[in-house]
Formats: structure tokens, sequence, C-alpha cells
């Protein structure tokens, strides 16, 4: 059986359909012989960059052709692609480029003000090349993008001095379980075999055991190729794992022309590209979507859909089932996983057959053990953490305790263990419970309370500040912060998020506010999250 590498399979598929459409968006279509020359030209200035073996590459970027680039270049001269959440505000992206060990920044032009800012604090960074925008040149300190990419190298396909490897990482920077981002290193052999390697389980399609079987099957039925639409952001594991799937399988990978997601566009770019494949985010995307079809019924012809999928948070049966009953030829497929751990479980749904919100099929690794390392026995109504073994991640980077956290060995086997509670019903089925932490989700974001505590506690009018999620019909759940003042001062949901905005990411934000007279915490400075959950929804009138 082959040992993956990304990029070798990627150029052998551009070798065979070199005028297929391999990434789109909007009026820009990118063949695949131009993503192959266009990646060989980047990788080329990232091998003379001074960036060694392994270095490590950040794609500071919204959804476009240039994100799927910049990791094919990546690969194909040997180094480490890294995601980053273009949401992040200066402290969070010097911790992440800095934990990294980013070596190269490809960012868009948009984001040079917050770079220019803490870009003295990040002297590891050897390059910075800016993907230009209307309004928004390259500055002086970085490179031009598309300069570089069209300067075809000498020798092509190009391959750095040090050769590549199936070891080489994807790391996949995430929130995880305690707030600070940490990333997932994924090897690419690793990642490629999880990602199904060019076969489809639920069509009955094998792995493909090497490049010249995977060369086969695409130049074989034209349905097997999908037309992906990618609404998820690339940044984050289900936008970016779905968009390898699609190009492994010799596919196209469609993104939105906007930044700010539409549902009007999304279907309008589904029925202008005979969309085969839509990726999504739960009901943070599939509500507007189902809203949109509702308003405007017949409008569209998604005859060619076949499959809507979802990952990273759960999606409602009501939601499912309306979305079919306008497009009753697709399948809907939610996935149950994480960064750290693919496959954890997943449920498919077609009209008239929609699976229940967080009920999950067992993946083929995946079991459920007690918190002692015992397995939970189907219908013993008895809790506990979801584990998948098979292709797993090497652990997190640069840090050997919360690798041991989550991977472990159980049974004589090595389990991934991200954290998550379910029990098993009677037949096999997941029900799952959710996240043991106080981890918020909201529209697939994680947020982690202590951090928007402190925050808010640095607000000169907060004494305190707990911070807890609340049942959402969009997003899962939204954020609330629940503050005790100082002294007589009036406080305000808006004071209070452009406060908090002022330091993190937007989406971490609170939208909703209550004021209390005391937040109550026991004598050890301990608060009862659950309690002041409680008081949040008493307060607001919402139920859980």
């Amino acid at each position: 059986m082959s040992a993956w590498l990304f990029a070798d399979v990627w150029e052998a598929i551009a070798a065979v359909q070199p005028d297929r459409p391999a990434l789109i968006q909007g009026e820009r279509v990118v063949t695949w012989a131009q993503f192959d020359a266009r990646a060989d030209a980047l990788a080329a200035r990232l091998v003379t960059a001074g960036a060694g073996a392994d270095g490590k590459v950040a794609a500071y970027l919204y959804n476009g052709p240039e994100y799927l680039e910049v990791y094919c270049a990546a690969f194909k001269a040997g180094l480490d692609p890294i995601n980053t959440n273009y949401r992040y505000g200066g402290e969070e992206l010097v911790y992440l480029f800095d934990n990294a060990d980013a070596e190269v920044v490809v960012f868009h032009a948009g984001f040079t003000e917050t770079l220019e800012a803490v870009r003295a604090r990040l002297p590891k960074v050897k390059l910075w090349i800016a993907v230009a925008e209307p309004g928004h040149p390259a500055p002086a300190w970085a490179e031009d993008y598309e300069t570089l990419v069209a300067k075809t190298p000498a020798q092509r396909p190009v391959k750095a001095p040090w050769g590549r490897s199936p070891d080489d990482l994807v790391l996949l920077y995430t929130g995880g379980t305690t707030g600070m981002p940490k990333g997932v290193m994924w090897r690419q052999d690793d990642l490629f075999n999880v990602l199904g390697a060019g076969g489809n389980a639920a069509l009955g399609i094998a792995p493909a055991t090497s490049i010249p079987e995977l060369i086969a099957r695409i130049q074989g039925p034209e349905h097997l190729r999908s037309t992906m639409i990618t609404a998820a952001p690339l940044m984050h594991g289900t936008g970016q794992f779905s968009a390898f799937i699609s190009l492994i399988g010799g596919g196209t990978v469609c993104t939105l022309p906007s930044r700010k997601f539409d549902a009007i566009e999304l279907w309008n770019e589904a029925e202008r590209l005979k969309a085969t494949n839509i990726v999504l985010v739960g009901l943070a995307f599939s509500t507007p979507m189902l809203e949109a079809l509702e308003a405007n019924p017949g409008r569209w012809d998604l005859s060619s859909i076949r499959s809507m999928s979802s990952s990273g948070s759960m999606w409602s049966q009501e939601n499912k089932r309306g979305l079919l009953s306008h497009i009753p030829g697709a399948m809907i497929a939610d996935s149950f996983g994480s960064s750290e751990a693919v496959g954890l479980g997943a449920s498919a749904s077609a009209a008239g057959a929609e699976a229940q919100t967080a009920a999950f099929m067992l993946g083929p690794n995946t079991a459920v053990f007690t918190e002692d390392g015992r397995r939970v026995e189907p219908g013993s109504g008895e809790r506990g953490l979801v584990a998948v073994s098979g292709f797993l991640p090497m652990g997190y980077y640069k840090d050997e305790e919360k690798s041991a956290k989550t991977f472990k060995i159980m049974e004589g086997v090595r389990w991934s263990v991200p954290g998550d509670f379910a029990e098993v019903n009677l037949d096999g089925t997941l029900k799952l419970l959710g996240r043991g932490s106080q981890c918020i989700n909201t529209g697939g974001e994680k947020v982690f309370p202590e951090e928007v505590e402190e925050a808010l506690k640095t607000h000169a009018h907060v004494r305190d500040a707990v911070v807890v999620g609340v049942p959402d019909p969009r997003f899962g759940e939204r954020i609330c912060a629940v503050v005790e003042p100082e002294g007589a001062h009036d406080l305000t949901l808006a004071e209070m998020t452009e406060h908090v905005k002022a330091q993190l990411a937007h989406y971490k934000a609170p939208r909703e506010l209550v004021v209390v007279d005391s937040i109550g915490r026991a004598p050890n400075g301990k608060v009862d999250y659950k309690a002041v959950k409680a008081r949040a929804l008493e307060a607001l009138g919402v139920k859980a």
C-alpha cells in the first residue's frame, strides 16, 4: 500500500485532467493545470525563503483558491501548512504564529493593519506574502502573491532539497478544551487515509491502494467526481478536510464570492455550478439556507445536489427534514468528530428518513469508555467518553501534557479521546451528550468562558463576570455574560460587547447580558456554572 503524499497525488491528477476546473470562486476558475503550476511557483519561493525542512507556513486567508494553493505549495516543498482563524485579533495571532513556529505567513492584504501592529513581535517569520485586494495592495514589507505564482519555476514539479515525506505534517489549530489554540499534528499519510484515501464508505468504494489505482478511478464514471461548494471556512477542519476529499477524487472545490455567508448566494451558485455537494456547519448555515428555500419555493434547480454534509455542530432533525423537502434527491451526512478525532460517528438522512438530533452510528474504530477505562455496554444507560482508534494525529504540537490527556492507551490500543460524553443505545447508536467542560459552541466556533470572563473583568465598572452559553435556534448556543457591576454603574450589552471585541475575536463577544448583585462564588473562588446558567436562562426567559 502506498505511503500517501498529497502533492504527489494532486500532481498526478493534474497530469491526466489539466483542463478540468480544480478551484472556483465566482467568475474565477483555476484549472487543475493552473492549480499545479501556481502551487509550483509558490513552492519554489518557499524553498528559497529560508524555511528549513518541516518549516511552518501559515495561511491567514479568507476562503478562496489561494487557500488551497498555499497548502499544495507547502506540500510540494516538504513544509507544514497551518490554518489561521481570520477572526483572531493581534494578541491571538502573536500566540498562534509563535506557538506554531511560523516561518512564512500568507495573508489577505486587508489584514495588513492588524499585522503591522504585531509584526515586530514575530521574529520567526522570514517571509510575508500578501494577497492583494481591492483597496488593499500588498504592503512594502510583504511580497505580492500574484507576482510570485506567475513565475513558472525552471524545474517542475518543485521539490525541496530535503524532499517530501509521508511524515510531513498538516497542523490544524483548534480551540480544544483549554481555551488556548493548540496544533493537532496530522501526518500526511494518516490524514490521507482517515479521509478515505479516495474511497467512499457510503457508496461502498474501498480506499485506493496506489496512485495509479486512484487515477484509474478518476478517469472512470464522471458521477464519482464532485463539484463541492465549501460554504464552511477552509480555516476549520470541516471545510478544509472536505476540500481535500474532493481534490483527492479529482473534483472541483468551489468557494462563495462573498465573505459573509449569504444563503441566496449559496443557492444561486449551487444552481449555476450544478454543485453535487455542499459543506456547511450545522444550524448556523442550514437555518438561513432553509429560510431562503421557504421564502422562494421553486426558484432554484437544485437537482444536481447529491449530498449536504456538516461536522462540528449538531444539526436538528426538523432542519434536515425541511431541507430535504426542497431537495428530495439529496442525502444529508452529519459527521461527529473533531480536529483530533475524525470519524467518531455519523448519521445519514434522506427524505422521509431524517436522523434524530445528536444520534450517530458509531464509526468502525469508535468505542465509548468510562473515565476509568471500561467500555460502555449498549443499552446500559451509562455515560462515557467517545474514543476513536486507527489513523490518528501524533498529538498536539509542542504540548506533551495535553497530548497525554487526549491520546490514551486503552486495551493495548492508542485512542483519541477529545472529551465528548455519550451513551450507547441498545442498537449500538450514540446518544451524544456534549463536552464535559464549559466550552460554548456557537455556530461551530468554540468559545471558552474563562477567556471572555477575563476580558469582561478588565472593564473599569465590572467587579466579576461569568460567561455561559444559552440556546440559540440558529447558532446552537449564544454567549451570555452574567456580570456583577462595580458600585451603582449601569452596564449595557453594547458596552460589554464592544469591550470584549477590542480584545478578542468578535465571535467571542456576548450577545446577551444579565446583571446580578453578586456572582455568588464559593469561598475557594470557584463558581457553580450550572447554577449561574440557570439564573441567566430565567432572567432571559429562555428554556434550556
